[in-house]
Parts: structure tokens; sequence; C-alpha cells
């Protein structure tokens, strides 16, 4: 079995991945493919159960309108193959003959119960690179049990960290799939080593995934402190989880939108510029300048002392209540451009809706329009997660129909 491998441009130009539809993997094999691997989704006939994911297109459920299945397979093929025949399981192998990396998010042993174990597979591909993404781990019986999206985030952490400074209100979940995003980026990373190893070894290898352990490194330093100190983190509004409060950073503008202070100038560079702000507007005589005006004269904010050095803190401060009386005076757009124009990190906060008009981001050339011929019609994507100049990671094509590809096998 061979399938001609599209015309394609990028840094993996000439890999193919075959990828078991499944639900922890797609961001994997969707960063691949549009990195230019030629990636193949397997589906069961009639379908992966995630073509039945909501929303759907015109909200009309669809194997072929499901907005989930579209953002997580762009750029790919797909054929249906049924794994529980011989006819189906000498297909795959024949297949898998022409692939480099295989990509899987079953329940671990799914695959050996039919009959598609790790030698079996090396027979028709000694050197492949078998990536499984679990929710646990390979060898944790906690992968064996049913999970889901929220219980994944919950118990890895990030819920915990997200959220506002009013503990009252419950905690955050952050969508958009993230337990499959952050386990994908993983996959790719380790994948990516494992390809580079096979150039110098000419050897294959298993790669293990655990969905829960790549979440829990998004909680950043939060395992850390309490391992090291015993310290619990809290979630606060707009800003790192701590085990201490820390000034707010989110605050209405003039306008009534929100924007975001960002980190305090502590560079003498970033000091000066925000005293430039502030006198522009008046403000140089305000006790937050006269502050700033002594960290510019020692060269800037020592960060490292503002635990230990009153003073420190107090010019950190200065400059946070600089940007927050700023903020207060200007609308949001002009506070977010003057402040980036100034070089200080300062955002302005949209909704969802608003990003697509924002100017800043269609100046970037943030979005991605992909033609979908069979509506006559092209249809505005997230933008990639990375830009780069001489590969370009781009989306090629809009995801694949149910059997669309089942002709070239």
């Amino acid at each position: 079995m061979s399938m001609t491998a599209p015309r394609r441009t990028g840094a993996l130009e000439g890999l193919r991945v075959i990828e078991l539809a499944g639900e922890w993997s797609p961001m994997a094999g969707k960063i691949l493919a549009e990195l230019g691997a030629d990636v193949i989704v397997v589906e069961p006939l009639g379908g992966h159960h995630t073509r039945e994911w909501g929303p759907f297109l015109e909200d009309r459920p669809d194997p072929d309108g499901s907005l989930w299945w579209w953002a997580a397979h762009t750029s790919k093929r797909a054929v249906e193959l049924d794994l529980s025949s011989s006819s189906g399981r000498d297909a795959f192998l024949r297949l898998l003959q022409s692939g480099d990396v295989l990509l899987d998010s079953e329940v671990p042993g799914a695959l050996e119960k039919l009959g598609l174990d790790e030698v079996t597979l090396r027979g028709a591909r000694p050197d492949l690179i078998w990536t499984t993404v679990s929710t646990f781990g390979l060898s944790d019986p906690r992968s064996l049990l049913p999970a889901t999206d929220l219980t994944l985030l919950a118990g890895a952490g990030p819920v915990w960290m997200c959220g506002y400074d009013d503990h009252g209100l419950p905690p955050v979940r952050g969508e958009g799939g993230q337990a499959m995003n952050a386990a994908g980026l993983h996959a790719v990373i380790a994948t990516m080593a494992a390809l580079f190893d096979r150039d110098r070894h000419e050897q294959g290898r298993r790669i293990d995934v655990s969905v829960n352990a790549a979440l829990n490194v998004t909680t950043e330093g939060a395992p850390y402190e309490w391992i090291a100190m015993g310290a619990t983190l809290s979630r606060q509004t707009c800003r790192h989880a701590s085990a201490t409060p820390t000034m707010p950073v989110q605050v209405q503008a003039s306008d009534g939108r929100y924007v975001s202070t960002g980190f305090p100038p502590r560079h003498v560079r970033e000091v000066t510029a925000l005293l430039g702000w502030l006198r522009d507007l008046e403000l140089g005589e305000s006790s937050e300048a006269v502050l700033l005006e002594m960290a510019e004269a020692q060269g800037g904010i020592d960060f490292t002392r503002i635990k230990t050095d009153a003073l420190q803190a107090e010019m950190l401060a200065a400059g946070r209540q600089a940007l927050r009386a700023i903020a207060a005076m200007l609308p949001a757009a002009q506070f977010f451009v003057e402040g980036q124009e100034r070089g200080l990190a300062v955002a302005v906060i949209n909704s969802p809706a608003a990003m697509l008009d924002d100017p800043h981001v269609i100046e970037r050339h943030a979005w991605s329009d992909v033609e979908h011929p069979d509506l006559e019609r092209v249809i505005r994507y997230p933008p990639a997660p990375f830009r780069s100049s001489v590969t370009p990671y781009r989306i090629r094509s809009r995801a694949p129909k149910l059997g669309e590809h089942n002709h070239e096998l």
C-alpha cells in the first residue's frame, strides 16, 4: 500500500506520520503537518467519535462539520480502516511501511490486544518512531480509567492556578482543549528529538507522553515551591499564582475597557521611558515619579533585592502605580499603542470577537485564512503557535472529510 505524498514545503518535508485518530494526540499531528510532514489520520469505519464533538458549522451536527475536528486536523489526510479485522490490520501495516512516525493516544495495551504490538509494528518499519500520548503514561494504571479534559486539568494543577483574586469565585478552566494542546507540544518535542537521534544511530524509539505530566509542567513554579518550601500557590487575577499576593495588573482604562500593566519597569531604559510618559501627561510631580527618578539615578531597580530592601520594593511598586494612573487617563487602545512604542510591556485585553478585527493582530498576519472549496468560502483560523522565516509554519489545507482519501490506499 502506498499513498503518494502531496506537494509540500516546510522543515519536515519528506517525513510521513501515521496518526491513529484519538483524543489526546491530534495537536501533535497538526503541528507536524503544518511544519511540512505528510500526516495521514487513520479512523475506524464510520469515523472517529471526536467527529461528533461540537460546536458544529451553523449548529448542524455533521461528522464533516465538527469545528473541533476542523481545528485539530488541518493539513492532514484521512482514511478509514477496520483494525479489528485481519484485512484492516494488514492494510495498516502496509501503510506503516512508508511511515516514519506512528502517533497514537490509545488506552495502553489496546493496540497490543489487536495484535499490533511493538514487535509486529517494527516488522513493518524497523526504525519506526512510535509516540503514544496517554492520560498518565503507559505504565500508570490510571491511564486505564476514564478521563476528560476537565478532570485532567483539575488533577494536574492548572485549574487550581487559574482564576481571580476573589476566591469566593470558582477557579477557571482554560478552554480550547488545553490537555490535548499541552500534551501535543511535548509529543512533538520528543518526536523531533527521536528523529534527530534516528538520523545518527538509525534506530527507532518508543516515546511515552503523559498528559498529566505535561499539564503539571504548565503550572510553572508551583510544584517546585511545594517541594522545596512547602508553599501552596494561590490563583490571582491575570497574573501568576503566588504564595503571597502580588499587585494587581488588570485595570480599567478611561473608556471602560480593561488593560494589563504587565511587569513594572526595572531596567533603567524602561524606567526612563515611563518617566517620560508621566511627564508628557503632566504627572511628573507625582510621588511615583519621584521614586522612579531615584530608580533612574541608581541605574534601574535591583529585582533580586525587592524582598530584602524596602526601597527597591517601593520603586518597583511605583512603576506599577504609575502605569495604573496612566491607564485611567487613556482609552485602552491608546494606552497599549503608546506603551508599546515606549518599549513597555503593556497589553490591551480583547474579547475573542474583538481579536478578529484588532489592527495589531491583523498587522502581524496572525490569522490563517483557509480555503474550503466544498463550501465555496474562506474561513479564518487561529494563528500559528510560532513564526519562522525560512521554513514557515502554515495551515496547508482544511481538515479532511470522512474517508476523503480512502481511494488513495
